[in-house]
């Protein structure tokens, strides 16, 4: 009997609102969850719902990404109809278990969903070959509290990253510091050349965008919001990516609209 391939190759890709940053870059196009950060931004809302929802929401982008971005392969499923018709078996495509992931926790506010991508990815692949690493940084700034860039101030990571898809799930892609310092980690400090790199965001700005195309333009980006609220008027009506007045951080270098500063909603911390 000829298989049915009708699920025998995915042509997955997230929809996606119009840009003008490149291919390497995805803006999401999902109104219901775009609706749950609407409620993680809202000046009302406190714990528990942060979590609550930074935990959904890290959950379908998730989804979202593995689906687009992991190694796939076909596999035959025997299911209980096969008794009855052992001629016929399932045929669909999943995620293939033979292949590295590294999710990267980047505390404060990366914890969370570093540790719901890492359950997900645990779920999908081989779990001997799922590792979750952690860094610890802080933002840098001068007497006008400026942000000068970024200190990493520990790391635990696992030996190398060969061959590996290794995901950076930090919620606010704001001034680019922070996660051009973590790829500047990888890239220097720990062996080994990674598959894919991929930057899994809530919310990013142009000037996030712009710092981290030009530092590590391979990265691949994925986002569920472009925030650009201080931009020129004209901006505003342009296709995000296409106009040179795009700007979306304030003096402190926070986004606006943004949703504050999550490191600190989320763990009721204050500096």
């Amino acid at each position: 009997m000829v298989d049915d391939n009708t699920y025998g190759q995915s042509r997955f890709r997230a929809v996606e609102i119009e840009h003008g940053w490149g291919p390497n870059v995805h803006l999401l196009d999902q109104p219901l969850m775009w609706s749950w950060l609407a409620r993680l931004s809202a000046e009302g809302t406190s714990q528990p719902e942060i979590t609550r929802l930074m935990k959904k929401l890290y959950t379908h982008l998730a989804w979202t990404v593995a689906g687009a971005e992991l190694v796939q392969e076909t596999v035959k499923v025997e299911t209980r109809m096969h008794g009855a018709h052992p001629g016929v078996t399932l045929n669909t495509v999943v995620p293939s278990k033979a292949q590295r992931a590294v999710t990267v926790a980047i505390a404060r506010a990366g914890n969370v969903p570093s540790q719901v991508l890492f359950e997900v990815l645990n779920e999908a692949l081989d779990p001997e070959l799922v590792q979750q690493d952690h860094l610890v940084m802080a933002r840098t700034t001068d007497a006008e509290n400026q942000v000068t860039g970024t200190e990493l101030m520990t790391a635990k990571a696992g030996a190398n990253v060969d061959g590996a898809t290794v995901f950076f799930p930090d919620p606010m892609g704001a001034t680019g510091s922070s996660i051009c310092r973590a790829l500047d980690h990888y890239r220097d400090e720990v062996a080994g050349t990674p598959a894919k790199r991929i930057a899994m965001h809530l919310i990013v700005t142009p000037e996030y965008l712009r710092k981290l195309q030009s530092e590590h333009p391979n990265v691949i980006v994925y986002a569920l919001r472009y925030d650009r609220g201080l931009s020129s008027e004209d901006a505003l009506q342009a296709v995000p990516g296409t106009h040179p007045g795009e700007k979306g951080l304030n003096e402190q270098s926070y986004i606006v609209p943004g949703a504050g500063g999550l490191g600190e909603l989320m763990n009721n911390v204050w500096v």
